[in-house]
């Protein structure tokens, strides 16, 4: 934890020495215009193989479009991102474009260190998606990243597991949590173990819909306003679901939340559902190796409530620093509105934030793919108001659930107990941070 710490207070100070502690970092006076003549910006994103072949594909046909302008692609992995990202920002040489995340994006855009787009509304339009998804852009009442795709929490189902069982699912529209486990205890029971039903949910969006569900929001600002209470049926439902049997028991929880997605029981075909993003059942299937999922939404406390949101899966932003922030915006939109760039990336970064890109994808595709693209249109009656993004300091929220989750499963800590100290150290961190 004192390492987290100092590694933040060093980031804190380097970048505050950089951006005059509050002025934006690297920040240019550069006029939101076109230049004259040839112009080089730079484009970053993180992600593997697959992405960076339709990235760089898509940027070519921007290129054709734009032939003043050429983009030079950087890319890397997860992790090795964010660390490069973090020292480009400190020293006032960040990309002109790069993809942003929603567990950072308070931090660098309280930092001032992406460009507020409504100055680029010209050559920028973001007009094309939900006005609830654009909002989850925005930091301190700025517009400071545009919503590239969007992901939306459901139940994977694998129909091989349940027709090898004989079993039916119950009415998907209506299902609270109660009619969910029971039909998932029937999988494990069925089959004698060697199916399970399904695996807790485990990250900050779960979280987020569970204490939606609730009656209560996950942050507020730049606090949390979980209760104890509300936290710690979170906290205990995959210890309860280990005891009952309907994630098998502690010890095949614990390795299907670390496995690599090949590696866990429904990406191995032992698994009947799944509680995790639509966009997944693609590679879900193909890991499985069977085309017979379908996605269904998720149970809820109230069935029918407006608590699901669209959520965000990966946003571009401008650098508030950059030479070119038109130029920049260009890309962005045509990354976004350009319907030859929609083909292009299709839904490998989530579902595409543009509306009518979705829906000429939807009619273009088939199995899986559509049944993803599709998922927006069955849970649109429960979509409600977004909530607000993670604030700064509690990027770490998917790996501290998780923590705090192995506790309760292994006994070392009440849920009550867990749910406290786990509000107490975020709030710490937040605080920190802020």
């Amino acid at each position: 934890m004192w390492k987290k710490i100092a590694a933040a207070a060093l980031s804190a100070a380097t970048l505050c020495a950089t951006a005059a502690c509050g002025s934006s970092v690297g920040t240019s006076d550069v006029p939101v215009v076109p230049a004259d003549g040839n112009v080089t910006i730079r484009l970053d994103w993180w992600g593997g193989d697959a992405r960076i072949k339709a990235t760089e594909q898509a940027v070519k046909g921007f290129e054709q479009e734009h032939p003043n302008i050429h983009v030079d692609m950087e890319y890397s992995d997860w992790t090795g991102y964010w660390d490069k990202l973090a020292v480009q920002s400190a020293g006032g040489n960040a990309p002109d474009v790069m993809q942003m995340d929603e567990l950072y994006l308070a931090f660098y855009g309280s930092m001032g260190s992406l460009l507020d787009l409504n100055k680029a509304s010209q050559y920028l339009d973001l007009s094309t998606m939900d006005a609830s998804l654009k909002s989850m852009g925005q930091v301190e009442g700025k517009q400071v990243a545009a919503p590239a795709t969007t992901a939306q929490y459901g139940v994977i189902v694998n129909n091989d597991v349940l027709n090898s069982l004989g079993l039916t699912l119950p009415d998907t529209d209506q299902w609270t949590w109660d009619d969910f486990e029971q039909f998932a205890r029937q999988v494990s029971e069925r089959s004698d173990g060697k199916y399970i039903g399904s695996i807790a949910p485990n990250n900050g969006y779960g979280l987020q819909l569970w204490a939606r569900q609730h009656g209560e929001n996950l942050f507020r600002g730049n606090s949390i306003t979980i209760s104890p209470e509300t936290l710690a049926s979170f906290l205990q439902l995959p210890a309860d679901w280990a005891k009952n049997g309907v994630e098998g028991n502690a010890e095949r929880w614990s390795e299907n939340t670390a496995a690599s997605l090949n590696d866990t029981d429904f990406g191995k075909g032992k698994q009947a559902m799944m509680i995790t993003q639509a966009t997944m059942i693609t590679p879900y299937a193909e890991a499985a190796g069977t085309q017979n999922m379908t996605v269904v939404p998720m149970p809820q406390a109230t069935p029918g409530a407006k608590t699901m949101y669209l959520k965000p899966g990966m946003y571009w932003a401008v650098s508030s620093g950059s030479q070119h922030p038109a130029e920049a915006a260009m890309l962005v939109d045509y990354l976004i509105n350009n319907k030859q760039a929609g083909k292009v990336l299709g839904t490998e970064r989530g579902i595409p934030a543009n509306n009518d890109i979705r829906k000429m994808l939807a009619g273009e595709a088939s199995g899986t793919d559509r049944a993803a693209l599709d998922f927006i249109d069955t849970i649109q009656p429960t979509i409600g108001k977004a909530p607000a993004i993670t604030p700064n300091g509690a990027s770490e929220l998917d790996k501290t659930i998780v923590r705090y989750q192995q506790d309760v499963v292994f006994g070392k800590r009440k849920p009550l107990d867990a749910a406290k100290s786990m509000i107490a150290e975020l709030q710490e961190s937040i605080d920190f941070a802020s």
